[in-house]
């Protein structure tokens, strides 16, 4: 599974762990299939987790909002509080780079990937996020036995300040700076802890 992360090689980087354990495998098996849609159903992030620092849009690879499970291609409009950025309209956005299932005698899992991308609706191929598109990130759900895990793993997290616009890299520096120093990880950890919530 640690393949589907990519190599941390500038910037920051996150990490941020959360389980459960079930009394039998039944059980658990269950519950990852729930906790599995939690997953793909970004649309539906802010309601499971009661986000305060962002709010989260699942929209098709022509920026078109729906509400399905998430796929390769789709993206996240993120709309973070303060002003946003003139190429994103507002929004940052995130295409969803891959998505990949995995089973064996041991457990299932699941590996979403998204990275910065440009607005969909624009004509330009401006990235449009905070930060530039080498950064990932990456969501996991896995079933291991009795146990099943919902992870988040940020990797070269570097603010995206090279864009043509002078108050877009300015605010582009100052959102990457906060979520480097720690800001990002409350809402990040209110995630996965809500994705593994047996409640």
């Amino acid at each position: 599974m640690k393949k589907d992360i990519p190599k941390q090689e500038e910037g920051s980087e996150m990490d941020v762990f959360e389980k459960t354990t079930f009394k039998n495998e039944a059980a658990a098996k269950a519950f990852y299939a729930l906790a599995r849609t939690r997953l793909l159903e970004v649309f539906n992030w802010d309601e499971l987790c009661g986000f305060t620092s962002a709010t989260f849009t699942l929209t098709d690879a022509s920026g078109r909002e729906i509400r399905r499970e998430a796929m390769e291609g789709d993206h996240f409009k993120i709309n973070i509080p303060g002003p946003g950025t003139t190429t994103g309209d507002g929004f940052d956005w995130v295409v969803v780079e891959l998505i990949r299932e995995e089973q064996s005698a041991q457990g299932q899992s699941i590996t979403m990937r998204a990275r910065p991308a440009a607005n969909p609706l624009h004509p330009d191929n401006e990235t449009a996020h905070f930060f530039k598109d080498k950064a990932t990130s990456t969501f996991k759900v896995y079933r291991k036995g009795l146990e099943v895990h919902a992870e988040v793993h940020g990797r070269n997290e570097v603010p995206n300040s090279d864009s043509g616009v002078l108050i877009n890299n300015v605010r582009n520096v100052l959102v990457g700076w906060s979520a480097k120093i720690g800001f990002s990880y409350p809402q990040w950890k209110s995630l996965v802890t809500a994705l593994v919530n047996q409640n």
